[in-house]
């Protein structure tokens, strides 16, 4: 007895010793910071690491690798001879660094440098190296994260260029000063009253009376619309209003009177002294009767609302309005997707695509695969990926990291399904195939793992997407050498089987059938499959496929096959309706003729200005797709609004304020595109020979989509702040018709003006009391010196320009900004919302 208990004390003892590292866990600091962009006259980046002991212990010489993120591949620099520490690639953005033994550890304050070359450019702080943690040789599978981490800005013009020869390198006080000066301020009561922009609308004579008296009457399909209306007067006014079926009410939600009176898809509203009519052909155009009633509510005076005449005729430009949210990359909780779902039904938006999974994790749970979200749906420090996958974005060693780790349940999906169908909003799920798929790949290889060692072969390989025997060699564009599904596999499209029918289940169950679903698509690599022993075999045995490249249409046949069996539409990235060839002995992408008559739906995003790619989404729909417009250069939210060091977001697409969606024009892109990816001006040559939309083309084009990708959204707030004003102008451009300012500059500068203050003094004050509020970001002054006085001004009129000349940041109480400043020293202008947020200080100094 006394034997065994001195083993299990020894035991307790050595676990105790194992899971304490050899040196302080706080002991270290790290800093960061770009040396020069253009490094050596290539697109480069040179930067360094600054590795410092904080303690009073010597760091040790060996034993410890340090791991991180970062977004652009790393390399030994060049130039460096017998370094003492250098950079090591993991896969994916998962990169280390490692002692040589040139190292000779680190005497207790002192530092060490390390130098690493990066391809492209870094230019903001969203690009920096992220999430960094060390691991000690002696317990491999555990990671310490190095809390006391910084990354130095950039304020030197050679740290900021995209490359050797760039001289724009930030986007200056005074260009955007100059941009505000075009928008002129409007009163507030000669605004539209509407937004999006109804097909028409006219004011009428007489004052509506709203108060808590007042009853919902409704035709008996829109019971549901009347209850979500109720909920917006009593949050309104304080009180509850009730609703009863028919049409006895001062508020009458019905269909019109003659069905030839109104066409598909349309609503009609009429406010008069004594009643207001929310009339449409179904419930979701009631709805958005509703949601334009509910933007003519003002605050209530002694318990009541008074609504001047209106009558509202109005239908969608569009069919097809979509906002895509990327909840792999870093995963946002259900909550922030119910928030989401509000917005877009404020806009009518009608559409919330769901990017729901992808190399960095796998977000919905799917019944009978529980690894796919407890492998797939964690991130965390792994030894071998049968646990969780590893660290992405940042989200560093430890599992319980929230943006990491994170998956709805089967119960969560079906909440957000029932939610969005109330709000008249499709959820499309997104299974992203054949690349981007390294989550599912990963867990399904756990799951293969378990099973064989539980001695259950058959089962399992039934869902197994790699080949273990296939050597191909690849690296996709997020350094991936792992992430494409195998297409050779039977067990591959078991899988894609499986996963269908169990989301047409839970859309089924929510009372939400799924009629199309989004299979992915985009950047598959060069060099996939063409090392696989089941590929080559698939090969060998087709009369019909002849090169690894023939896969691809191989593969979206069958894909479409399984989805058309179950009655879905297949829907997926532009490349899905690509196929390679050859021209001059060259590899060119050309328009895929076997998909176009199949009722084949795609995104197309490559419309980056300058790319050469710019006409793509017309040469899908002319050649028969079914396209919506999801251009990265103007709906491609994740990009920064403009090109400054401290502004988030990537800029590998152009930069995207509010203004890019809503100047573009859906039908003829080229007419309004003013600037490149880098911001220069475009010259009108550019689209010289560029295919045009033609009038078939044109029947195909469905709708737009804006894009918020993930890899930047490491809270709420930051989802928030690069959604929002933009979705803004989207939503306009996808509801409103065309505008006639297309070839007419004042014309757009007096549009543009009038969105502006719309944003600016009605849509911002909306949303900033819309379930408590939205993190929208606000605009930073424009800010011109000139005369002996420093001017300022604000892209949305409605906000105020606050400003200190003491050095002091400006909070609410500072002085408001009506004049240009005439002192000089430190002058400070910060913008604050009429809630009495800010944004984003200036400082010049006159």
């Amino acid at each position: 007895m006394h034997q065994r208990f001195t083993f299990i004390f020894l035991l307790l003892s050595f676990s105790a010793f194992a899971q304490t590292p050899p040196f302080p866990q706080k002991g270290l600091k790290l800093k960061w910071e770009v040396k020069e962009n253009g490094f050596m006259g290539e697109a480069k980046t040179l930067s360094v690491f600054t590795l410092t002991n904080t303690t009073k212990k010597t760091f040790p010489a060996a034993g410890w690798t340090i791991y991180y993120n970062f977004i652009r591949f790393t390399t030994p620099l060049r130039t460096e001879t017998a370094p003492a520490v250098v950079p090591g690639h993991v896969n994916g953005h998962l990169y280390t660094l490692k002692p040589t033994g040139n190292f000779k550890g680190l005497a207790p304050g002192e530092s060490i440098r390390i130098n690493v070359e990066s391809g492209a450019w870094v230019t903001n702080y969203t690009d920096a190296p992220d999430g960094p943690y060390i691991v000690w040789d002696e317990a491999p599978a555990k990671g310490y994260a190095i809390a006391d981490y910084t990354v130095v800005p950039s304020t030197d013009d050679k740290q900021l260029r995209r490359q050797a020869n760039d001289t724009k390198v930030r986007t200056t006080p005074e260009e955007i000063y100059k941009r505000n000066s075009l928008i002129r301020d409007i009163p507030l009561e000669q605004l539209p009253r509407v937004f999006p922009t109804p097909d028409s609308t006219r004011n009428t004579e007489g004052v509506f009376t709203l108060d808590a008296g007042d009853v919902i009457a409704y035709h008996p399909e829109f019971r549901q619309e009347a209850e979500y209306l109720a909920v917006i007067l009593k949050e309104a006014l304080g009180k509850p209003v009730k609703t009863a079926e028919g049409n006895n009410g001062s508020i009458v939600l019905g269909k019109p009177l003659k069905k030839e009176s109104s066409s598909p898809g349309s609503y009609h509203l009429s406010i008069s002294s004594d009643k207001a009519m929310l009339n449409g052909v179904d419930a979701e155009h009631v709805f958005y009767a509703i949601q334009s009633f509910r933007q003519l509510l003002g605050k209530p005076n002694n318990g009541v609302i008074s609504i001047a005449g209106i009558e509202v005729k109005d239908k969608p430009r569009f069919g097809y309005r979509s906002f895509l949210i990327d909840i792999s990359r870093n995963f946002q909780p259900k909550a922030e997707i119910l928030r989401i779902l509000d917005v877009l039904a404020l806009y009518k938006l009608n559409v919330l695509h769901l990017h729901m999974s992808d190399d960095e994790g796998w977000r919905i749970e799917i019944p009978g695969l529980p690894e796919l979200t407890e492998v797939g749906g964690r991130r965390g420090h792994t030894v071998d990926e049968l646990d969780m996958l590893q660290p992405s974005y940042g989200s560093g060693p430890d599992v319980n990291n929230t943006t990491g780790s994170g998956w709805y349940t089967r119960a969560d999906y079906i909440e957000i399904l029932r939610y969005a169908k109330a709000r008249h909003i499709k959820v499309i799920p997104e299974v992203e195939m054949p690349g981007h798929a390294r989550a599912a790949i990963k867990a399904m290889d756990a799951r293969y793992t378990k099973l064989m060692k539980a001695g259950n072969a058959q089962a399992a390989g039934e869902y197994r997407l790699s080949d273990p025997e296939d050597k191909s060699q690849y690296r996709s564009v997020q350094e991936w050498k792992d992430n494409v599904l195998n297409v050779a596999l039977p067990s591959t499209y078991t899988f894609i089987e499986k996963v269908t029918d169990e989301l047409v289940a839970m859309h089924k169950e929510a009372g939400a059938p799924l009629d199309v679903i989004h299979m992915g698509g985009d950047e598959t690599p060069a060099g996939v499959w063409e090392r696989s022993p089941a590929c080559q075999r698939l090969l060998d045995t087709s009369a019909s496929l002849e090169t690894a490249d023939d896969l691809w249409s191989y593969f979206y046949d069958k894909v479409a096959r399984i989805v058309n069996q179950r009655g879905l539409q297949l829907y997926g990235w532009e490349e899905a309706g690509m196929r390679k060839t050859k021209r001059d002995g060259r590899n060119v992408m050309i328009v895929n003729p076997e998909f176009g008559a199949r009722n084949f739906m795609v995104d197309v995003w490559n419309n980056v200005m300058g790319g050469g790619m710019e006409d793509l989404s017309y040469r899908l729909a002319n050649g028969g797709y079914k396209v919506v417009l999801s251009g990265v250069a103007n709906y491609y939210f994740d990009m920064a609004y403009l090109r400054d060091y401290n502004e988030p977001g990537f800029y590998w697409g152009g930069y995207v304020d509010i203004d890019k969606p809503f100047y573009f024009i859906p039908l003829d892109l080229y007419k309004n595109t003013k600037e490149d990816d880098a911001g220069n001006a475009l010259p009108a040559s550019v689209f010289t020979g560029k295919d045009r939309l033609t009038e078939y083309g044109a029947g195909n084009i469905m709708g737009i989509q804006s894009a918020l990708w993930g890899e930047t959204l490491k809270s709420s707030a930051a989802l928030e702040y690069l959604m929002l004003p933009k979705l803004l102008g989207m939503a306009e451009r996808a509801w409103a018709k065309d505008p006639e300012w297309t070839k007419d500059e004042a014309g757009y500068n007096e549009a543009w003006s009038i969105f502006a203050n719309v944003a600016g003094k009605k849509e911002l004050p909306r949303l900033a009391k819309l379930n408590g509020g939205y993190n929208y970001r606000i605009p930073t002054a424009g800010v011109s010196a000139a005369d002996g006085k420093v001017s300022a001004n604000v892209q949305l009129p409605g906000l105020v320009i606050r400003y200190t000349v003491d050095g002091k940041e400006p909070d609410a109480k500072s002085s408001v900004y009506s004049a240009p400043v005439a002192q000089k020293g430190t002058i400070r202008f910060r913008v604050f919302d009429q809630q009495g947020r800010g944004g984003r200080t200036v400082t010049v100094q006159y």
